[in-house]
């Protein structure tokens, strides 16, 4: 049996933990200010790996010590994130081949949440 409120916890600073990896790494790529601030981007990395720490650690106890699930959640979730932000801060436009991936992605995050 699947503990949800351990799942709710991952998936929530899962997704923290990407929306933040997404402005640190392409954050410098359209906004000076990471331009200008190299260590302090550099730094958000340490509160970040605490994000997917915590994130890691409840999703592998909602799955009762299970790693699996939470590796594909989270990558899922990455995909997800990454392909909305790209698109909403960076005008990406959504290819064939973009959708194609997000609609994997979502299926693969459908099979670890519902398929026992």
């Amino acid at each position: 049996m699947v503990n949800v409120g351990a799942l709710l916890i991952g998936i929530f600073f899962g997704t923290l933990a990407q929306i933040a990896i997404f402005f640190q790494l392409q954050g410098p790529m359209k906004y000076e200010w990471f331009k200008n601030h190299y260590w302090i981007t550099v730094l958000m990395g340490i509160p970040i790996s605490m994000l997917f720490l915590h994130s890691v650690k409840n999703m592998v106890l909602a799955f009762d010590g299970q790693m699996w699930p939470s590796r594909l959640i989270g990558f899922s979730i990455g995909v997800i994130i990454f392909s909305w932000l790209s698109w909403t801060v960076f005008n990406e436009p959504l290819s064939t081949k973009t959708i194609i991936c997000l609609v994997l992605a979502v299926i693969i995050l459908l099979v670890q949440l519902f398929i026992k």
